[in-house]
């Protein structure tokens, strides 16, 4: 248990990913908090296209320019079936929308790899980033680093050449049932806050409010509500609902690692934190029925 709230007798499904984490810089911070938060904005995974997070803030001294940063986390599921090459490809095609839509359009910021793991391999951001000057960039050993230089209307746009990516662990996740829409903010602001504090995981949604199942009758939509966990439902359903007594909210929080135990870990501390406030009476987690994913992460098992 923990603290006095029930954990339900259930798993996270988890998948293996690929990702990269990468360290964008600016001159203030303003400019550095919109870059970071416009190119993790929207996690879509779900539809086959990236889920990404901001991992943490940085300071002056903790980065190659000596300007504030944060380290960002942009991840691809693996597609069972299909080449490896094939998934690296799709990746650096959408990884370079948000570095083109969402970075590089900000004033005076740069792009360094931050990869804290030996990469499975690199991405040339060259083709698909680098030549976005035309045909008039150029690369320089900058910050002991070989970068390319973007020039722009505002010049110009730093951006390591190579950036590796590895496999980390997606998708772990963990649900807290509510009494309150109170009990829905200030128990997800602990959690976050605890799970920040975890050294290479993300929340690519922070607190989510729609779980999702794989069943729909929409296929063009693709993962629609998670209907026998809607609250607003409960009525209508009758016998199939499975929100229980008292319960009006049923929030979500989906973790991303660079490894399984940062997974694990983040989860734990989360629970811990979002159990500790008054109005949470349940803790539940989202999965599949173990058909999808490539791991269980038993919520039982993280408080022994």
């Amino acid at each position: 248990m923990a603290g006095k709230v029930e954990i339900e007798d259930t798993y996270a499904e988890v998948f293996d990913g690929l990702y990269c984490r990468l360290l964008v810089t600016a001159d203030d911070e303003e400019t550095l908090r919109r870059a970071a938060e416009d190119a993790t904005a929207t996690p879509s995974g779900v539809i086959g296209r990236l889920d990404n997070g901001i991992e943490k803030w940085l300071g002056e001294k903790e980065t190659p320019d000596k300007r504030k940063g944060a380290i960002l986390q942009f991840w691809k599921g693996l597609d069972k079936g299909k080449p490896l090459q094939d998934m690296v490809n799709r990746f650096e095609k959408e990884l370079s929308y948000r570095i083109r839509q969402d970075i590089l359009v900000k004033p005076f910021t740069a792009l360094f790899d931050a990869l804290s793991v030996k990469p499975e391999g690199k991405i040339d951001m060259m083709e698909r980033v680098g030549h976005c000057g035309d045909g008039y960039e150029w690369e320089k050993q900058l910050y002991g680093r070989n970068m390319i230089v973007v020039p722009i209307m505002v010049p110009d746009f730093l951006i390591e050449r190579y950036v590796g990516y590895a496999r980390g662990t997606a998708g772990g996740n963990f649900w807290y049932m509510c009494k309150t829409k109170k009990a829905v903010v200030e128990a997800g602001k602990k959690a976050l806050q605890v799970i920040g504090e975890i050294e290479g995981v993300i929340t690519p949604f922070d607190i989510c409010s729609a779980g999702s199942k794989t069943e729909t009758c929409f296929p063009l939509i693709g993962p629609t509500t998670n209907h026998p966990y809607c609250p607003s439902l409960k009525e209508k359903l009758s016998n199939e609902t499975k929100v229980p007594k008292g319960v009006g909210f049923i929030p979500e929080i989906v973790i991303n690692g660079v490894s399984m135990r940062a997974v694990k870990d983040a989860m734990k501390a989360g629970i811990e934190a979002a159990s500790k406030t008054d109005g949470v009476v349940k803790i539940s987690a989202g999965n599949y029925g173990g058909k999808l994913g490539d791991y269980k992460i038993y919520l039982r098992e993280l408080f022994p």
